[in-house]
C-alpha cells in the first residue's frame, strides 16, 4: 500500500511538470492517464483510443492504478518530451495536428500515424510516397447538391496546378467541377454530415460560396485526403506570400468557422417576416453565410463584418414593435449599406452571437480584407 501510494504521487509530480501537464496527443490540461509502453502523460479520452492499440501502447490511470517501480522509473526517464522528439521528430507543416475539442477521426489517426504507423519518425520516406506525387486519387462518398443521397465521386488533387477535381466516373474527362486552392478550405463536420467520418469542403466559385459533403468509411483514408488537401493549400500560399515563413501561413492553411448555427432574420424594413436559417461566421475572411439548412451546397446570402472605424457594430436587442418578446433575444448588426436584426432562440445562443461579431470587428483588417471587402461589394 505504502508503495502504491508513493508511486501515484511521484506519477503526479512527473505529470506536473511543464512537458508533462498537458495530454502527449491532444494538449489537455492536466491528464490523468499514461501510456507505460510509450511513457506518455495522456487525457482519457486519448487513453481510449490508446487502448485500440495493444500491440503498441498499454495505458494506466495514474491516480488509480498499481504503478510497478521499473515503469515509475521509465516514466520519469522519458515522458512526453522525449516521447515527442521521437515520435514526432518529422512532422511536415501540413499535417493537421489535433487539439482537445477536435473529432475523434483526426485524433484517433493522429495517435495511429504516430505510434503505430511510426510515420514521423523519420524512418521511412512515407511523405514522398503519400503526399510527394503530382496528384492524389480517393474515391469519397459525396452528398448531391440537390439531394440528400449520398453517391460515390472521384476527387483528384493536382499538387501541380493546385487545384481539386471531381469526376461522377471513374472514366470521365471532364470534371464535374474544378476547384482552385485561392479559396478552399477544408473542416471535419461529422455531427452536421451525420458520418464520423464527415469532411466539408468549401470554395468560392462565381463569387458564391459553394459547399461539398463528403466521407469515406474508411479513417485514415479520408485524414490523409484532408492532409493532402493541407500540403496543397500550403503550397498555394507558400507561392502567394513567397516571404513569410511556416508559422505564419499555417494558420491559413484550412480554418474552422467562429460560430454556426441557427438564427432567425428579418428583411432590410424590419417589417417582414421572420424567417429561420443556418448561419456561419468566419473570423479569417470576415464572412457571415447563412443558408435554408446546414447541408445546402450553395448560401442564400453573405454579409461582410469590417471594422467599427468603417460603420460595423453589434448590438444586443432591437427596435421595439408589436413582434413582443422575440426581440428580447435579438441582435443587430449595422453596416454601412444596412442594419440587420437576428433572433435567437435562447439568450445564451444570444451572447455567444454577440460575443461573435464582436470579435471579428474589433480584429484589425489586414490589405487582403480590404481587397476582399472591395471585390465583396462589387459582386453584389
Amino acid at each position: 500500500m505504502a508503495n502504491l501510494e508513493r508511486n501515484n504521487k511521484i506519477l503526479l509530480d512527473l505529470r506536473r511538470q511543464p512537458w508533462n501537464n498537458t495530454c502527449a496527443d491532444c494538449g489537455a490540461p492536466e491528464p490523468d492517464w499514461a501510456s507505460y509502453t510509450l511513457c506518455v502523460f495522456l487525457c482519457v479520452n486519448c487513453s481510449g483510443m490508446h487502448r485500440n492499440l495493444p500491440s503498441v501502447s498499454r495505458v494506466k490511470s495514474i491516480r488509480l492504478d498499481h504503478w510497478q517501480d521499473s515503469l515509475v522509473e521509465a516514466m520519469r526517464q522519458r515522458g512526453n518530451f522525449v516521447a515527442k522528439a521521437t515520435y514526432e521528430k518529422c512532422v511536415p507543416a501540413f499535417i493537421y495536428q489535433p487539439q482537445q475539442r477536435d473529432c475523434v477521426v483526426l485524433k484517433d489517426q493522429w495517435i495511429r500515424a504516430k505510434y503505430e504507423r511510426r510515420e514521423f519518425t523519420g524512418e521511412k520516406g512515407y511523405f514522398l510516397q503519400s503526399y510527394g506525387a503530382d496528384t492524389i486519387e480517393a474515391t469519397l462518398w459525396k452528398k448531391g447538391k440537390d439531394n440528400k443521397q449520398f453517391l460515390k465521386r472521384i476527387f483528384l488533387l493536382s499538387h501541380k496546378d493546385l487545384t481539386l477535381r471531381y469526376f461522377t466516373k471513374k472514366d470521365c474527362r471532364v470534371p464535374k467541377a474544378v476547384m482552385s486552392m485561392k479559396e478552399l478550405n477544408a473542416v471535419f463536420q461529422p455531427e452536421k454530415i451525420g458520418h464520423p467520418h464527415g469532411l466539408q469542403i468549401t470554395c468560392l466559385q462565381e463569387a458564391q460560396t459553394r459547399n461539398i459533403f463528403v466521407y469515406h468509411e474508411n479513417g485514415q483514408v479520408i485524414v490523409s485526403f484532408f492532409n493532402a488537401i493541407r500540403a496543397t493549400r500550403l503550397a498555394y500560399l507558400q507561392k502567394k506570400h513567397p516571404t513569410l515563413r511556416h508559422t505564419e501561413l499555417i494558420p491559413q492553411i484550412t480554418r474552422d468557422c467562429l460560430i454556426e448555427g441557427y438564427m432567425e432574420k428579418t428583411g432590410p424594413t424590419h417589417r417582414e417576416p421572420f424567417r429561420k436559417r443556418w448561419f456561419t461566421l468566419c473570423s479569417i475572411n470576415r464572412k457571415l453565410l447563412y443558408y435554408k439548412s446546414p447541408l445546402d451546397a450553395t448560401e442564400l446570402g453573405a454579409v461582410f463584418i469590417g471594422t467599427e472605424n468603417y460603420g460595423y457594430s453589434v448590438s444586443m436587442g432591437g427596435r421595439r414593435s408589436s413582434r413582443g418578446s422575440r426581440w428580447h433575444r435579438a441582435i443587430t448588426l449595422q453596416t454601412p449599406e444596412r442594419q440587420f436584426v437576428f433572433t435567437c432562440e435562447q439568450e445564451q445562443v444570444q451572447r455567444e452571437w454577440f460575443e461573435a461579431f464582436g470579435k471579428v470587428i474589433s480584429q484589425p483588417m489586414t490589405p487582403e480584407d480590404y481587397a476582399n471587402e472591395a471585390n465583396f461589394r462589387r459582386c453584389k
